[in-house]
């Protein structure tokens, strides 16, 4: 009796310890195209880059971009990197185009250097389209500036 209770105290503990976690491997699904900026942009803000991945479009030009900022994240300074942890995510400005596409206008609590995402539902899922942020024609500051002015 005396070693049955630590052979099934083992088994138990080996048991607890077994990570099969399927979700580690699935997609990540957002409920809608704002949760899914936010998880984007929350996880980048994190260094978590294999969470942000699962809400980016892979194409190849989205792939570029988020592999370099991936590459160039990690070296900056190391109270830099605990201020993007610590930056909450200021939404400023959502217009949704379509049924299927959002521009997400934001910034976070360190920089507070406003940013334009593109989020698209591809499927079922709401994923974030990077192309838009480096290649739209707007000026998101002064789309910004004449959405918050109280004056005009």
């Amino acid at each position: 009796m005396n070693k049955l209770i630590p052979v099934s105290f083992l088994f138990v503990l080996l048991y607890a310890c077994n990570n099969n976690d399927k979700t580690a491997s699935e997609p990540a699904i957002a409920e809608n195209d704002l949760d899914a900026g936010r998880n984007f942009i929350r996880a980048s803000l994190d260094g978590n880059m294999e969470t942000a991945r699962k809400f980016l479009l892979e194409d190849s030009v989205n792939l570029q971009y988020f592999n370099a900022y991936e590459r160039s994240f990690p070296r900056q300074a190391r109270d830099t990197l605990l201020k993007y942890k610590n930056a909450s995510i200021r939404i400023h400005d959502n217009k949704r185009i379509n049924d299927s596409t959002t521009i997400l206008i934001y910034s976070n609590s360190f920089k507070n250097d406003p940013d334009t995402l593109k989020i698209v539902k591809t499927g079922n899922r709401w994923l974030v389209d990077l192309k838009y942020l480096f290649e739209h024609a707007e000026d998101t500051l002064h789309k910004l500036q004449h959405k918050t002015d109280s004056l005009k």
